[in-house]
């Protein structure tokens, strides 16, 4: 018993005193075991010779902010503990042994999965039963239980992603089409910088590579004609596969000058909940929200909607020439409580249609982590809900913030489902980008339910794959459906894919089919077309309408002459985005590669952002060097 309350003051001790303000430099990193690698949960980090620690999260990381010459102690229940020096790195990761001794002699429970089965397989169950025998109880609490406990303010980190399988090759005799919907969100871009920046490596199905290429602004022609948007090419090599053909479709939105938009019906819905008391979530809400508020016209008007463990109007809908009441509205909100995000959502569309504007921009504004826990919760009942409200005419826009227990995937489905788009915001600058800089592509939707689909000429294509857009695929037969929704193109947007193409006659190491054992795997007589490599072909509707208005455009088999800046950066991006979900069609290609590649291809960058990834990828190549 002694033994037990002794580890269990080890774990807990030094997370009292705030940090003493000399400390100059944060580490971070990744503590995992070194007999089977897993990332360890629960592992106490400290600074040796103060009161200064942290504790690892689910996934085995840490973050402590430390003086520049100081020592790191890592401790774990059943493991030796391990010292480490700072080095000039910011990144220490950290593999401990086991402790074989230590695991007899401790009664451990609760730490998940992991620790559970390994110290109820050890002698632990002898001790445990000996504790039962002498009538003593000791609650044994789960680690989050403990630490939020011990460390005011924790909570515990329960960000989810949904699984993303990378899109392989495709022979187009056996499949000559491929169907996806537009995607214009850049969520994914800004959290995986917020990752990057916090010194980690994002989860890989934390990368959509279509929403980090389309973060960026392209200089595409602008549309000319009965089209909002104007749909062009370039074709080139792979520049992870010299042998491959990339191919570059983008699509540029028609740009309104902000005097020419229609008025603005929004509903602010906010999510005020206890979980969003941390500085980068309502504290910082607030400021985006005011960078938007001045961007308002006295014809525009806002509401505010706040859901909590209920959900209230705190704003009724007024112009937007009365900023004052609109930002003393903001302000004045605190978080606190659960949260109803479903009576939310149902309040907000009442009060969106309430003060609807018959040819205006109708449009909710979600802010929030993603963390619905009351009322309508799954992500089946929210896109029910969802897709219910969305035939209001009123379009929907979710901003997510914070980190934690940001949920990616049922932001996602809100966005989609509401005929609109979804952003994170990290910070301020982030904030800017989305909510000044892209105010007319954030809130002014000039086409829905944009479709693409392509079809490949097997007379010149062997095989091809779409790169990204895997939750984005429609099956072949809804692109002529009208009844199926698809995605948002906003005022000024650009839209970029990328298909990398295996031409006839290279010998690719990729084989798209097995052979077939019941037919012939000789591939179908072409009519002798060997000019055009694909036909792209686009269908949309124009805000207020259902019926679908169709185009398309032939991409012949050709390389490009003088490849843009839009092809080569958009390439380089994609290939980071590759290497970060380590895919599986990099060849030897590596991040100096990319580095060069971007470089290369940064252009005028007025705002920095170009500048900004080329230092993520400098930064991620050297994550991923010290977990090698």
């Amino acid at each position: 018993m002694k033994q037990v309350l002794i580890i269990m003051m080890t774990l807990l001790v030094g997370f009292h005193k705030p940090i003493d303000e000399k400390l100059t430099r944060t580490i971070t990193g990744r503590v995992i075991g070194a007999d089977d690698g897993l990332p360890l949960p629960g592992v106490t980090v400290l600074e040796k010779g103060t009161t200064n620690g942290t504790i690892t999260d689910k996934k085995g990381n840490y973050s402590i902010t430390v003086s520049d010459k100081s020592i790191l102690v890592f401790r774990f229940i059943g493991y030796v503990s391990q010292e480490a020096k700072l080095r000039k790195t910011d990144v220490i990761n950290i593999k401990l042994q086991p402790d074989v001794t230590a695991l007899g002699e401790v009664v451990v429970t609760g730490y998940g999965g992991r620790m559970s089965q390994k110290a109820m397989a050890s002698p632990a169950n002898v001790q445990y039963d000996m504790l039962i025998e002498e009538e003593l109880e000791l609650e044994m609490f789960q680690q989050d239980a403990i630490q939020s406990i011990y460390l005011p303010g924790f909570k515990p980190n329960t960000e989810s992603y949904k699984e993303i399988n990378e899109n392989g090759f495709k022979a187009p005799f056996k499949n000559p089409f491929s169907t996806f919907s537009i995607d214009v969100d850049a969520a994914s871009y800004s959290n995986v910088r917020r990752f990057i920046n916090d010194g980690m490596l994002p989860p890989k199905d934390a990368v959509k590579i279509e929403e980090m290429i389309n973060y960026f602004d392209y200089t595409y022609d602008a549309p000319k004609g009965d089209h909002p948007f104007s749909v062009q090419h370039e074709v080139g090599k792979a520049p992870w596969n010299n042998d491959h053909y990339l191919v570059h479709i983008g699509i540029q939105g028609e740009k309104i000058e902000m005097d020419n938009l229609p008025a603005s019906n929004i509903v602010f819905l906010l999510d005020v909940s206890g979980s969003m008391s941390d500085g980068n979530k309502l504290p910082l809400l607030k400021k985006s929200l005011k960078l938007l508020v001045n961007e308002l016209r006295a014809e525009d008007r806002v509401s505010i909607v706040v859901y909590a463990g209920a959900a209230g109007e705190v704003l009724p809908s007024t112009s937007g020439d009365k900023k004052r009441e609109i930002l003393n509205a903001l302000e004045n909100l605190q978080a606190g409580g659960s949260t109803a995000g479903g009576a939310g959502i149902k309040l907000a569309y009442q009060i969106a249609q309430d003060n609807f504007i018959d040819g205006g921009n109708n449009r909710i504004i979600l802010a929030t982590d993603g963390d619905f826990n009351v009322g309508a919760s799954s992500d089946e009942a929210m896109e029910d809900l969802i897709e219910e409200k969305r035939k209001s005419g009123v379009f929907l826009t979710v901003l997510g913030f914070g980190m934690g227990n940001y949920q990616d995937s049922k932001m996602e489905i809100l966005a989609d489902k509401g005929n609109g788009n979804h952003a994170y915001i990290d910070n301020i600058l982030e904030a800017k980008k989305v909510l000044v800089n892209e105010f007319g592509g954030t809130l002014f939707t000039i086409a829905k339910d944009v479709k693409l689909q392509v079809e490949f000429n097997p007379g010149t294509v062997q095989a091809y794959r779409l790169i990204g857009y895997e939750n984005r695929l429609l099956a072949d037969e809804d692109f002529n459906n009208d009844k199926k929704d698809a995605g948002e193109l906003g005022a000024g947007h650009t839209v970029t894919a990328l298909y990398e193409v295996i031409p006839v006659g290279v010998n690719s190491s990729f084989k798209p089919v097995d052979d077939l054992k019941y037919q012939p795997n000789e591939k179908p007589q072409t009519v002798g077309n060997t000019t055009d490599l694909m036909t792209v072909k686009l269908r949309y509707k124009k805000p207020d309408e259902d019926k679908s208005i169709y185009l398309d455009t032939v991409v012949k088999n050709e390389l490009s002459r003088n490849l843009s800046n839009n092809f080569d950066w958009s390439a380089a991006v994609a290939s980071f985005g590759m290497l970060l979900r380590d895919s599986g069609y990099l060849n030897d290609y590596s991040y100096n590669k990319g580095l060069s590649l971007a470089r290369s291809s940064k252009g005028a960058d007025e705002n920095g952002y170009r500048a900004e990834m080329i230092k993520l990828m400098e930064m991620a190549e050297l994550m991923k060097k010290t977990e090698e």
